[in-house]
């Protein structure tokens, strides 16, 4: 089961069993320790997943945060769980702000097993920032959220990656929050700018009203467009697919599909080299018969190459000559086993060896 079966499935789960879950502890039990357990760590390993941390901060001796997923012994996340019934605000992360700048840890989470927040200190270091810069429901989950989260897997936790791209989701999503609240409800300021450019005479309240429901509507028609062309353009394709398949002109580059299962492993493989290379230098590339994971995007650099069918799986790994050697693996976490052969693949690369 791949990992956005596994959220989606935890998705179901809650919506069944919420109206039986109720307490904060049964909201621990029945929920966020399923979520954690599907982000690959194990919740009875104490030197992956510690329950009731505690780290004294200042007068605060003896406090407790709910969880902390641990690596290489230092916490990495915290996490602070509430009752699925209580809404989820700055007030109720008191604990996590407390204990944000006293660990290593750079991530938070504020979950009531319902929504979670996603907290950094993207505004001051070590301080953690009041607004979440990820949020999702786990009953309304999207496919780009879990691809999202999916980054705080334990087999592609990139703490770089993960940073890289904290910013951009946290502006992002207050815009498309700034945005949508705007086509609901524009405010004044926002219509007198668009009436100012198309209207020839002075912009009085009576002409404000006019323009406002005019802007509503206005947003209301270019939406419809966008999704009249985008359906339009679906249809378009999947005639030529058809008509393609019809005269079997297919050309070979179009016979390449990648699987979900090649980009997991090209994801875990920029996970355990990103102590040894930045990961947006690594890339991939998608053959008939391989799958090739590169450094700068170039051939001449293959770090590695996946051979994964629904009856065999194999790592292909390359010496200093160049010379390739497969390695059956039963499933992608064997994959780790090549950690140091990987490594030095990069030496290899990086020294011109290879």
């Amino acid at each position: 089961m791949d990992f956005k079966d596994q959220i989606k499935i935890l998705g179901e789960r809650v919506v069944k069993l919420k109206d039986q879950v109720n307490t904060e502890e049964a909201t621990k039990n029945a929920f966020i320790m399923p979520f954690i357990n599907a982000l690959g760590y194990d919740i009875f390993n104490p030197s992956e997943v510690v329950p009731e941390f505690v780290a004294d901060v200042g007068i605060k001796q003896g406090e407790k945060i709910d969880y902390a997923i641990m690596k290489d012994g230092a916490p990495i996340i915290l996490i602070e769980c509430k009752w699925h019934g209580q809404p989820l605000n700055v007030h109720n992360a008191s604990q996590l702000f407390r204990y944000f700048h006293t660990t290593k840890a750079k991530f938070s989470i504020l979950s009531n097993g319902l929504e979670y927040r996603f907290y950094t200190d993207l505004v001051e270091p070590n301080k953690m920032d009041e607004k979440p810069f990820f949020v999702f429901n786990i009953n309304e989950i999207k496919d780009n959220q879990v691809d999202e989260l999916k980054k705080f897997h334990k087999a592609y936790f990139d703490f770089e990656n993960i940073v890289n791209t904290a910013s951009e989701l946290k502006f992002t999503n207050e815009l498309k929050t700034l945005i949508s609240n705007e086509m609901a409800n524009p405010n004044p300021e926002f219509v007198k700018y668009f009436a100012k450019q198309v209207y020839p005479g002075m912009v009085t309240q009576k002409v404000l009203d006019l323009f406002t429901n005019l802007t509503k509507k206005s947003f209301a028609q270019i939406i419809n467009d966008l999704i009249t062309e985008r359906l339009k353009s679906a249809l378009s394709k999947e005639t030529e697919v058809q008509a393609s398949d019809a005269s079997e002109s297919i050309s070979e580059e179009s016979k390449i599909v990648t699987t979900q299962e090649e980009m997991d492993s090209y994801y875990i493989i920029r996970a355990i080299l990103s102590s040894v290379v930045k990961p947006a230098r690594v890339h991939f590339r998608d053959a008939q018969t391989y799958f090739a994971v590169l450094l700068d995007d170039n051939n001449r650099k293959t770090i590695c190459r996946f051979y994964l069918t629904e009856k065999r799986k194999q790592i292909g790994l390359f010496d200093e000559a160049k010379k390739e050697t497969k390695y059956e693996i039963n499933d992608l976490d064997e994959i780790h086993q090549f950690d140091s052969q990987l490594k030095k693949a990069i030496q290899y690369l990086e020294s011109g060896r290879n």
